[in-house]
């Protein structure tokens, strides 16, 4: 056997299990079991052209040597990115930490307590610093956030304001230029009018509804924007401030001028550059915007037993509720990078945070000065950390600068910027001045004399305390900071104690060697903007990754930016949108999506303008081919697409998928796949193969970059040659195709950093690693659904009785015991496994996954969990509210209590099967309560005064 064979270690079953399970799933092979699944006119008639599969050792071999490709200048480009410092503690226990990265998003409160403590620092963070009454779990980047304010203020205006169609929103001169991008990309299909400009000179009238700012400017002048939003108050328009985190410690807080919603990065915070990415950005409001806020919010409420409990707030945003109705797409946070950077202030406290801002600010004025002395004009009269510079020849000073190993942000011919960081030096300071020195043909002088003048305007500091909270005043040492870490870690299910059976979701196994080079420093500390030539590994990695892709796809070309699986649908839907309008028939919009799609389809449609119509679905889960008919002739004149899932949200691979796929094209429209259900194509069918015209894929689900308890996330698009021209550019990098759509996010390739993962993946396992991977994932899935058999009702099958990769659980006919589908979900915590999808496509069902990384042992744990439920499902008639499930989980204090009231042992309630009690996890709290927390909305780390003050 090849022990070296990556394949071995990533596929849970292994040769010595396929017996069994094939004659469980009555069948004589593995290949019978596909060719009853996937319809044979898709099935792919050549392997993949994939390059040879590397050992684990070989890949990161590989990955070393194009890492010194990558040049490590000290970067000071600044627009949004910051070299900064991750304290080894959070780097270990975080970011490298199986524990904090393989959990699920916390739709299952009782086991994810620790991870939302975490979040619910980060928006404790971010209100403190903004000055605002409640932010967010966190958004995809800067850029996204900002557009979001524009969108959320647009859904917001006053009846006045819609009445008099006020749909002008004004954005700076000053915001970064990529923001400026990603907000002409969104403003277009929502009709909103951006108007660009001089905020000191912009006249307020009744057509505008909404402004951004920056602050500071985007190359670092901080204005006092006082005025400005005093006037446009009086004129009913909302202001939004993208504003730079670290220099809210010594600025005033936007929220103390009265504006409306403050957005921006918390890359700062102990979060490498990666490239461009992943980072969390921020969203923070007032009280009164709370059920418009996008993305998610963590909230405290109580549980069972009235003890206080975390969970995530305000539900009925989700679009999964609110459909085309949702005003956003945005369904996920970046959580790994909110929970680091919480802990980063969580470590440095308000003092440790005032050291980092007031030794950055003191460098650059050092700077400044020294640069002054020289005789160069220094533009910016009040400035944080960034200085604006005039100089002769920009051209010659790069020349200068690339010689010391040394990036500025170049503006124009004669002008620059430096942005210094938490990792400039002392001894920094030196080269930096000594390209001055050489552009000057002077020699080195003693520039150290007169005391450092203050910059920023006393009306313009900050004067209120900030983070005053136990929690950010209590972890100094690294023993105090591991434990506390430790401790939220306990309170969290995640893959490293248990398998994750969701449906849709993939959560498969995030191995080792694919995450161990996001900590290498050549690959986290390169600046998203440096020239081409100092990233040439990231290149070659980046290009092979969108090869390799565009060949799993089928499909003519990649993009990478997106980053996020909701993104990616948008980014498919604006390619799809301009392919349209350069053949002058941008008057197609409408978007035929059927009813059983994911609740971002049609959230994502509404947002590139489209009109949603809804198509049905049959009894078998299937298209419903006659409405589907109906309506492609009824719109053929203005159909521009079609949204489906292949396999099917229902699990199913339709098999008339090549017709519908014709059909949507003989009405003049194009097809967009929803790449959520990948895992069961790569290697035997392709969205090329079944007629798609694009897709997005969920990286972060087939192609194993980690959940990390509901981001980072990447969706790239794949697209047909038609579209390729239209892939997504960037202001200041080249990138996309030759008619390329402005930007979908902040930065060229999005999430780079994390793109390393499934490169990895996917040189690891090579085609026939793919191709087995796929097939296992089937196999596993048919698996658990035969051993169901008898206890459950598999609500959708294929024309052979198969399942793909994943099945729905019907539990709706326990409701005549009085069970519902969420006790179902709360005792699986009892048997140490997360649920499966809740109610999703299908209320009161689940959605089983089991992903191809799981073992055969695993595999039958749950499924003997599941059916020892339906045993107590049985006998819940017995006593309908006081059983097992309807008390579940039970918690460590209840089976320690000197009382046990319960018609039911304390050994049927914590240790229900033997192997429970070998690995056994303890949710922390009970039940918690969804409905009491969103009537009385915590989310901050308020004291215990405020939370009993609530109730």
């Amino acid at each position: 056997m090849r022990t070296d064979l990556f394949a071995l270690r990533h596929i849970g079953i292994h040769e010595d299990d396929l017996q069994h399970m094939l004659k469980t799933v009555k069948a004589e092979s593995l290949d019978q079991i596909i060719a009853e699944t996937i319809p044979s006119d898709i099935r792919l008639a050549h392997p993949l052209q994939l390059s040879k599969a590397l050992s684990e050792h070989e890949f990161l071999s590989h990955l070393k040597t194009l890492s010194r490709k990558n040049k490590l200048f000290k970067t000071y480009i600044g627009l949004g990115y910051h070299d900064c410092i991750t304290p080894s503690v959070i780097q270990r226990n975080i970011l490298e930490n199986p524990g904090w990265y393989t959990a699920y998003t916390p739709y299952q409160a009782e086991i994810a307590q620790g991870r939302l403590e975490a979040l619910l620092n980060f928006q404790t963070v971010i209100s403190d610093l903004t000055g605002m009454e409640l932010a967010n779990a966190s958004l995809l980047d800067e850029s996204t956030a900002a557009a979001e304010a524009m969108s959320m203020l647009f859904d917001v205006r006053t009846r006045s304001q819609k009445n008099n169609s006020a749909i002008k929103f004004f954005v700076s001169q000053e915001v970064l230029p990529q923001t400026l991008s990603l907000l002409q990309t969104r403003s277009k299909p929502l009709g909103i009018e951006l108007v660009v400009g001089d905020h000191e000179e912009f006249g307020f009238d009744e057509d505008f509804y909404g402004a951004l700012l920056q602050y500071p400017g985007k190359y670092g002048q901080v204005y006092d924007y006082t005025s400005f939003v005093t006037k446009a108050k009086e004129h009913e328009i909302k202001v939004a401030v993208a504003a730079d985190l670290l220099s809210l410690v010594l600025l005033t807080p936007p929220g103390e001028f009265g504006v409306d919603v403050v957005v921006g990065t918390s890359q700062r915070f102990g979060i490498p550059l990666g490239y461009g990415g992943p980072h969390a950005a921020f969203f923070a409001t007032k009280e009164e915007f709370k059920r418009n806020i996008p993305g998610r919010i963590i909230g405290v409420t109580r549980d069972a037993d009235g003890q206080p409990a975390l969970r995530m707030a305000l539900q009925t945003r989700e679009q999964h509720i609110k459909r085309d109705k949702a005003t956003s797409n945005i369904c996920t946070a970046q959580v790994l990078l909110a929970v680091m950077a919480g802990m980063y202030a969580v470590y440095h406290g308000p003092k440790g945070l005032k050291y980092i801002a007031e030794k950055i600010h003191h460098k650059a004025r050092i700077v400044s000065q020294r640069i002054k002395r020289l005789g160069f004009e220094q533009l910016n009269t009040s400035f944080f950390d960034t200085l604006k510079i005039n100089v002769p020849d920009t051209d010659r000073l790069r020349e200068i600068s690339e010689q010391h190993g040394i990036n500025f942000n170049y503006i124009d011919k004669n002008t620059l910027s430096i942005s210094i960081n938490e990792a400039t030096h002392d001894e920094d300071i030196k080269p930096i001045l000594s390209c001055f020195l050489q552009l000057k043909a002077q020699k080195e002088e003693n520039l150290l004399s007169e005391p450092i003048k203050d910059v920023i305007p006393k009306t313009l500091l900050r004067k209120t305390p900030f983070l005053e909270y136990e929690v950010f005043n209590s972890y100094r040492s690294e023993t105090e900071l591991m434990r506390y870490i430790k401790k939220l870690e306990r309170k969290d299910l995640s893959l490293n104690h248990s398998m994750i059976s969701l449906g849709s979701c993939t959560m498969k196994l995030n191995a080792a060697s694919e995450m161990l080079p996001l900590s290498w420093a050549e690959w986290g500390n390169l600046h998203p903007f440096v020239p081409l030539d100092q990233a040439e590994g990231y290149q070659e990695v980046l290009r092979e990754l969108e090869k390799d892709l565009t060949t799993i796809t089928g499909f003519a070309g990649t993009s990478l930016q997106p980053n996020s699986g909701a993104q990616g649908e948008y980014a498919g839907l604006m390619v799809i949108r301009a392919y349209h309008e350069s053949r002058n028939e941008g008057h197609r919009n409408i978007c035929l999506i059927p009813s059983s799609a994911h609740g971002t389809n049609p959230a994502s449609a509404v947002m590139a303008g489209m009109k949603v119509v809804v198509t049905k679905t049959d009894d078998k889960g299937n298209i419903d081919l006659a409405d589907l008919e109906e309506k492609a002739k009824l719109h053929s004149g203005n159909l521009a697409a079609l949204m489906v899932t292949y396999p099917s949200t229902h699990g199913v691979f339709e098999s008339s998928i090549k017709y519908i796929t014709k059909l949507i094209h003989d009405h003049g429209g194009q097809v967009y796949m929803d790449g959520a259900n990948m895992n069961a194509q790569v290697g035997l069918t392709n969205p090329a193969t079944i007629g798609a015209d694009v897709c997005h894929l969920n990286l972060h689900k087939t192609f194993a970059i980690p959940h990390g308890g509901g981001g980072p996330g990447v969706g790239p698009i794949c697209v047909a040659e038609q579209l390729l021209p239209f892939l997504p550019g960037n202001p200041l990098i080249k990138t996309g195709g030759s008619h390329a759509i402005s930007a979908i996010s902040a930065a060229p390739w999005g999430s780079s950093l994390v793109c390393l993962i499934s490169y990895g993946y996917i040189k690891m396992l090579g085609e026939q690693g793919l191709v087995n991977s796929t097939k296992v994932a089937i196999l596993n899935a048919n698996y658990i659904k035969e051993r169901l058999s008898g206890k459950y009702e598999v609500l959708y099958t294929g024309e052979y009785g198969r399942a793909a990769h994943e099945m729905i659980i019907d539990c709706r006919p326990f409701k005549q015991n009085g069970i519902e589908v969420t006790d179902i979900a709360k005792r699986l915590m009892d048997y140490g496994f997360h649920a499966p999808t809740v109610s999703f496509p299908v209320a009161g069902t689940v959605m089983i996954e089991p992903t191809e990384s799981e073992s055969l042992a695993e595999l039958d744990r749950f499924c003997d969990a599941m059916n020892a439920i339906r045993d107590e499902i049985a006998k819940a008639a017995e006593n309908p509210i006081n059983n097992p499930l309807k008390n579940a989980p039970h918690t460590l204090k209840m089976l320690t209590n000197d009382e046990w009231d319960f018609p039911y042992s304390r050994q049927q309630a914590a240790f229900p099967l033997p192997f429970v009690s070998d690995n056994k996890f303890w949710p922390t709290v009970r039940r918690v309560d969804d409905a009491y927390g969103d009537r009385n909305l915590i989310c901050s780390c308020a004291p215990m005064e405020a939370y009993l003050e609530s109730e």
